[in-house]
């Protein structure tokens, strides 16, 4: 009987298991970093202990401070949710060393499954479909070449030991092959310590289905079903949705009988997910196992009912499956949307800043797993995933309006994210027929920048709230004059624009007033409000807002989306001194992964320079112009702080 669990991981996963474990009646543990001292899944849980500084390496990646917590906490468990140590088998053993139950399946599954090339050869002697490809032994870049051009394009390089997207490239042609090999091996090193890799024949317009299995220590293996993956960018998923829109039961039951197979060819126990890539002839192919809980899972317990973090913690205890599976049963539709803190108009930039504002959205048939809450800071050493909002109705049209509801109600101030994107995507034609494959995102949204709307109702809106923080009245009734005060000016920029606006109370009429913006009139009615939450008559139509300060910048959620308007100073300040020409500057504090140049090379517009890591993403700096490299600031593994500069260039004439 499992009493006590220590969660060995951070976010809305953390959270999510603190939940499940307080239905059971189960004490929990949280672990924390530095950046974490104050972040929700620490306040949810029973107790909490620092574990490390703040970089992941030092913290929620230290196994023997994670196993020391255990100890000093007397825990019987270790969850480790998702991510960080979730698929790594030594930290399985060592928790078993240490007394603890691992919450997750055998470490033998985890290695055996955990290599791709090896997973891929393991399951085709089983009879599971896959792609042609190659991950021999031989790991040169000359092997490579010579397979590639057996296979043919297009090809994907992958990571052999990992996945989520890191350490994978496509390849249209073959001369593109030398940086791919040299990308994905820099990548794969640093996320999962192995710079393995394979090649495999890309399906250009597949769908990603995936299968939730589940198994015992008894060998009772079953499957809860399909979700539809597709949605994603950079192989990395955005949308999930249960059941797919295309697949017919026969083909479900194909599916589901041939991941059972897959999980049984390593004795498989727990939740795990086996992957698989679905071409237009209703042709699958094996894709990968990941052995553990998925980030989409909540959408598989929104259409079958259960709770897959209890059935975890039921089955590492020794109690047998609570179902079998011809008592599996799939009611309605639920989809999930993944909230990021990344900017989709700048390549899905990670971004950190302060949570001002969070309000999760909610309704019939919502839910929400988040990490977050208003006061937080978003730290630049994790996954840039901040909550999931999933959705469930009787059919997919149902599910597909609650989604768009709920992204539209859903509240968060403060820096730029990509719930814009995501309504974006959910009110496309294609999406909402069920008409998509992996390659969606790619085709439709390559040049997406989000619909800047309602700028004037925001800039009334924010005239207002400042107006009224000023220390004064606002018709200076305290005394009398005889020639009243003309309108107010201020300035604000939204974007690159700037916008003069004028506001005049009206005399003698309370809480009313003629704001001009560039010329245009707007007769409001206003009461200052004690609270972000404000309601404006504009013109004769009443207007909810929502709106938060932070120094200079003023966020106004409105019925169309945040904005951010910054005000201007009144009088000029002093400003820094700007970067001289050619000085290219570090987007968000990282690590240096790779410096491509030397001093003094002469580089064409576009030339890769620099690797920068951040957020767990890799981010390429390029040459803005022709020029040649005068001064290299930094070496690979450095870490950078946002805005440093990170080389010089000389442009040509």
């Amino acid at each position: 009987m499992i009493r006590s669990i220590l969660i060995a991981n951070r976010g809305e996963i953390a959270c999510r298991i603190v939940r499940s474990c307080q239905r059971l009646g189960i004490r929990t543990v949280a672990v924390y970093s530095e950046a974490d001292a104050t972040a929700k899944h620490v306040q949810m849980a029973d107790t909490a202990l620092l574990i490390g500084q703040s970089p992941a390496t030092d913290s929620y990646l230290n196994q023997s401070a994670i196993l020391e917590a255990g100890r000093q906490t007397r825990v019987d468990a270790i969850h480790p949710g998702y991510g960080f140590l979730a698929e790594n088998a030594a930290f399985a053993r060592a928790c078993a060393r240490a007394g603890f139950i691992f919450i997750g399946p055998n470490p033998e599954a985890i290695e055996l499954m955990g290599n791709k090339r090896a997973a891929k050869k393991l399951v085709a002697q089983a009879g599971v479909p896959v792609l042609p490809g190659y991950g021999g032994e031989d790991q040169s870049d000359g092997r490579f070449q010579s397979e590639a051009e057996k296979l043919g394009i297009p090809l994907l390089v992958k990571a052999a030991a990992g996945g989520g997207g890191k350490g994978m490239r496509l390849v249209n042609d073959l001369a593109e092959l030398p940086e791919a090999l040299a990308a994905a091996r820099r990548e794969a090193a640093q996320a999962f310590g192995s710079d393995e890799l394979l090649l495999e024949r890309a399906l250009m317009q597949p769908r990603h289905v995936e299968i939730q299995v589940f198994g015992d220590q008894d060998d009772n293996i079953i499957h809860l079903g399909e979700r539809d993956c597709s949605i994603q960018r950079r192989h990395q998923k955005v949308i999930e949705e249960s059941p797919s829109p295309v697949l017919t039961p026969e083909l479900r039951a194909r599916m589901g009988e041939t991941a059972v197979t897959a999980a049984r060819a390593v004795h498989y126990d727990n939740a795990g997910t086996v992957e698989f890539l679905l071409d237009t002839n209703g042709d699958f192919y094996f894709l990968e196992m990941n052995t553990r809980l998925q980030v989409e899972h909540p959408v598989t317990e929104m259409v079958t009912g259960l709770d897959l973090v209890a059935w975890q913690i039921r089955v590492a205890a020794g109690a047998a499956l609570p179902l079998a599976q011809d008592a599996v049963s799939l009611t309605g539709h639920a989809i999930e949307a993944r909230l990021y803190a990344e900017n989709p108009a700048n390549d899905f930039l990670p971004v950190t800043g302060p949570v001002l504002l969070w309000r999760a959205p909610a309704g019939e048939g919502v839910r929400v797993d988040d990490g977050i809450q208003t006061g937080d800071d978003v730290p630049v050493h994790y996954d840039p995933m901040l909550a999931k909002i999933v959705v469930h109705g009787p059919d997919r049209v149902t599910a597909v309006q609650r989604l768009e509801r709920a992204l539209t109600t859903a509240v968060l101030l403060g820096f730029t994210h990509n719930l814009p994107y995501l309504q974006a995507i959910v009110h496309h034609p294609d999406f909402v027929a069920g008409e998509y494959s992996t390659n969606f995102l790619a085709a439709r949204f390559a040049d997406w920048q989000p619909a800047v709307e309602d700028v004037a109702l925001a800039l009334v809106g924010m005239a207002l709230a400042q107006f009224y923080s000023w220390p004064q009245l606002p018709e200076n009734s305290g005394y009398w004059r005889n020639n009243p005060n003309g309108p107010i000016q201020s300035r604000f920029t939204v974007g690159d624009e700037t916008f003069t606006v004028l506001i005049e109370p009206v005399r003698f009429q309370n809480n009313q007033f003629d704001i001009t913006i560039e010329e245009e009139r707007f007769t409001v009615e206003c009461a200052p409000q004690a609270g972000p939450d404000w309601t404006l008559v504009v013109n004769g139509r009443s207007h909810k807002l929502i709106i938060v300060p932070n120094e200079d910048d003023w966020w106004v959620q409105t019925e169309s989306g945040a904005i951010c308007t910054t005000a201007l100073p009144r009088l000029p300040r002093k400003t820094a001194v700007s970067a001289t020409a050619g000085s290219l500057r570090a987007p968000m504090p990282g690590s240096v992964l790779a410096v491509m140049v030397s001093q003094g090379q002469t580089v064409v517009e576009g030339e890769p320079l620099l690797k920068l890591e951040a957020m767990k993403m890799e981010h390429t700096i390029r040459a803005p112009a022709a020029g040649i490299v005068t001064e290299i600031l930094f070496a690979p593994g450095d870490s950078v702080p946002a805005d440093a500069q990170l080389l010089q260039l000389a442009f040509a004439d």
